[in-house]
């Protein structure tokens, strides 16, 4: 992998992902759960839980990357729009920097959605190992 080097991939925030979620961590939050508790604070439905797409980003890069040698060091990611539940985001990921002394790989990224709105974006440090 190199400097520049850019991936793209689709996820969807199916029931299967959201009701895993909430299984998962129990994480009941009205603005996650409750319809019309969203729609009353402004939003367009249920909010999906910003760690759905923590979970996209675990799947690229322990499954989607061409390699399989690597540890995430770092996340960070800022989430600048709703996503709702069946929304299909678009995860651009772009290498910025390799840092070869400490076998390190810079990604930044940016989800999007259907109307090719930018819903998160961020940087991830991975380790190779």
């Amino acid at each position: 992998m190199k400097q520049g080097d850019f991936f793209k991939i689709s996820y969807k925030v199916t029931n299967q992902v959201y009701d895993g979620f909430i299984s998962t961590f129990n994480d009941k939050n009205p603005l996650h759960v409750n319809e019309s508790y969203a729609e009353d604070k402004g939003f367009n439905g249920k909010v999906m839980h910003g760690a759905i797409l923590n979970g996209f980003l675990s799947n690229f890069i322990g499954e989607q990357l061409p390699v399989k040698n690597v540890i995430v060091q770092t996340y960070k990611i800022a989430f600048l729009k709703p996503v709702y539940l069946n929304d299909t985001l678009l995860l651009k990921a772009t290498i910025a920097d390799v840092f070869e002394s400490v076998n390190c790989i810079i990604l930044k990224y940016v989800f999007e959605n259907d109307s090719e709105i930018v819903v998160a974006k961020g940087e991830i440090s991975i380790g190779l190992i």
